[in-house]
């Protein structure tokens, strides 16, 4: 019999909120962390804004060393460290003991590239032939696993420590991995997330590819439009979300908050087949993972109260709650609610998956489920598909009892995730 597992604790660094109650009260109110971004006209950026956490120079002490502030340039890291220890902390865990690791603990934290900035310093340095005034932490910043060694190290888990890595897929799917990892009795408690780098050399292509929008750059808070007929394209965000996931067993053990249930999921690939390419969705393999995702939780397509879409402010978003419906068999005011919290925080890439289930699980604590930002003129497509009821475009007042997120990523590759109210 697999183990039951839960959600004890929650970190997030986002670019509207910086710590859970920071995000909490932005998510709640609506306010926006896309913003206008000099240094991208700078560069002639066609798309000026982004999302990026909003971090004060004298809070990093807290969560780092002298020596590991000293050249520390990995914004990813900074990231991942600032929600991953405080979602240890939130779920009353320590740091461990200084001579033995926890067995019992390890890490699934992944990220999509690493260290961006560090690695182009370090190229100019080579370059240059300055090589040997590199440092001695190039390494720990640029490498994929470098979140999760920084991490592990602090905590001193001793279970597996790893990064995985699958587009915007990333954190979402990772929460599963862990989720598994402890439903089959292989650790006791994961903390789990992901992380995304900020600046111009992780967006850049983004922009190249004119697929952010390009007419907002003197109204950011209006520009990432989910499900909207007038969106033009994701916003570029960046940060961290982090849960720690328990064992039943142990968070009763030691009386520990819980938030929700994990009871399932299902990941898969479109094989970029049938419609699917590098950058589109395969639908039937969308709806094949919502569908295994609802099978693997033990539960049927009716009992789903709330959906998190990926719902990125694109030509695809129709598609996808199209493809919601025929996965679910449900539509009009059949449909569950459904909401994207890209209006607020813009695509954080890697780090989508991971904020957006933070913010998911919130809505169990606060009994409320968040609106979708700019969603007041719905696309028609979306429209014939789903009451406009059913789409708050404000927070409001709700009970969630089941919710399913899903995340999907370049490479057509995808991730449903289930919760349960505890």
């Amino acid at each position: 019999m697999a183990r039951r597992v839960v959600v004890t604790g929650l970190g997030v660094c986002a670019p509207n909120g910086v710590g859970l109650p920071a995000f909490t009260k932005a998510m709640d109110e609506g306010l926006s962390g896309i913003r206008f971004m000099p240094q991208l006209k700078a560069l002639e950026f066609a798309c000026q804004i982004a999302g990026q956490p909003q971090i004060p120079e004298n809070r990093l002490p807290e969560y780092f060393t002298p020596l590991q502030l000293r050249d520390m340039n990995a914004t990813g890291i900074v990231y991942g460290v600032l929600a991953g220890k405080d979602a240890w902390q939130d779920a009353g865990l320590s740091e461990g003991q200084a001579d033995a690791p926890d067995w019992d603990s390890g890490i699934i934290f992944g990220t999509g590239t690493l260290g961006v900035d560090k690695f182009r310093e370090a190229i100019l340095k080579v370059d240059a032939k300055n090589v040997r005034r590199l440092g001695s932490t190039v390494v720990l910043q640029t490498m994929a696993s470098g979140v999760s060694a920084y991490l592990g190290g602090m905590l001193g888990c001793g279970n597996q420590v790893t990064t995985n890595s699958s587009a915007c897929t990333t954190g979402t799917e990772g929460i599963l991995m862990a989720f598994e990892r402890i439903a089959s009795g292989q650790a006791e408690r994961m903390l789990t997330g992901s992380c995304s780098d900020s600046g111009p050399y992780v967006w850049g292509g983004f922009d190249a590819m004119r697929i952010l929008p390009r007419n907002y750059n003197d109204r950011p808070e209006a520009a990432s439009r989910p499900m909207s007929a007038s969106a033009s394209g994701f916003v570029p965000g960046s940060g961290a979300g982090a849960m720690v996931l328990e064992s039943l067993e142990s968070a009763t053990a030691r009386g520990a908050h819980i938030y929700a249930e994990v009871l399932g999921g299902a990941v898969n690939s479109g094989g970029q087949r049938g419609g699917g390419s590098m950058t589109a969705p395969n639908s039937e393999a969308v709806q094949r993972c919502i569908q295994q995702a609802v099978a693997h939780a033990g539960i049927g397509p009716s009992d789903i109260d709330t959906v998190n879409g990926h719902l990125t402010a694109t030509t695809k978003d129709a598609l996808e709650i199209e493809n919601w419906a025929k996965a679910l068999g449900r539509s009009g005011k059949h449909f569950p609610l459904i909401n994207s919290f890209k209006g607020a925080i813009g695509h954080c890439l890697a780090a989508a998956g991971s904020i957006e289930c933070v913010a998911s699980v919130l809505q169990f604590k606060e009994n409320k489920v968040f609106g979708t930002m700019n969603a007041e003129d719905l696309h028609p497509d979306i429209e014939k598909m789903v009451d406009s009821n059913y789409i708050p475009q404000k927070t409001r007042a709700h009970r969630t009892e089941i919710l399913a997120k899903a995340s999907f990523g370049f490479g057509d590759v995808n991730a449903c995730i289930i919760f349960k109210r505890y």
